[in-house]
């Protein structure tokens, strides 16, 4: 009896250490931009499941080309995100910082993880002087919707290659 009950301990304790040992064995990944989508499938065109923020954490799953399979625990979904999104790198942002004299946007939040500030972007149009900097602002502004890209592409023929419709 005694060891019916050590048995049954110890094949409860095997089952709950292996979904543990697969989070740590995948691994965890830090968003990297502004903002990055996990979708349904390993496409651009999936549908949309949840949403991420700079900083944010997820586990990883699997990969499959450019995109990785992801557990996002805050909102208890797995899905896919474009890789490039991902960095290996903990993102910690730090509310409280000494050198946080006002509140961040999340690009500027994004843009900093990477090294570039209002020092580095003063630095680079001072040795750039000829750059038009007016069109890049307004590249920024452009917003297209997933509607608009899906409408593109059926009025194009053009079917996405590398992951599902």
């Amino acid at each position: 009896m005694v060891f019916r009950r050590f048995l049954l301990f110890a094949l409860c304790l095997g089952f709950l250490a292996v979904p543990a040992a697969w989070g740590a064995a995948a691994g965890s990944m830090s968003v990297q931009v502004k903002q990055s989508q996990v979708r349904t499938a390993p496409s651009f065109m999936a549908r949309i499941i949840a949403t991420l923020q700079y900083g944010d954490r997820v586990n990883t799953v699997s990969s499959q080309g450019a995109w990785t399979q992801v557990y996002v625990p805050t909102g208890r979904v797995t899905g896919w995100v474009h890789t490039s999104a991902l960095t290996r790198k903990k993102i910690v942002l730090k509310a409280g910082a000494s050198d946080v004299s006002k509140t961040a946007t999340s690009d500027e939040l994004a843009l900093a993880g990477k090294g570039f500030n209002k020092k580095v972007e003063g630095e680079y149009r001072t040795k750039n002087q000829n750059l038009d900097y007016a069109r890049v602002d307004r590249m920024e502004k452009v917003n297209i919707t997933n509607n608009s890209i899906r409408e593109f592409l059926k009025e194009g023929e053009v079917s996405p290659k590398g992951g599902v419709q």
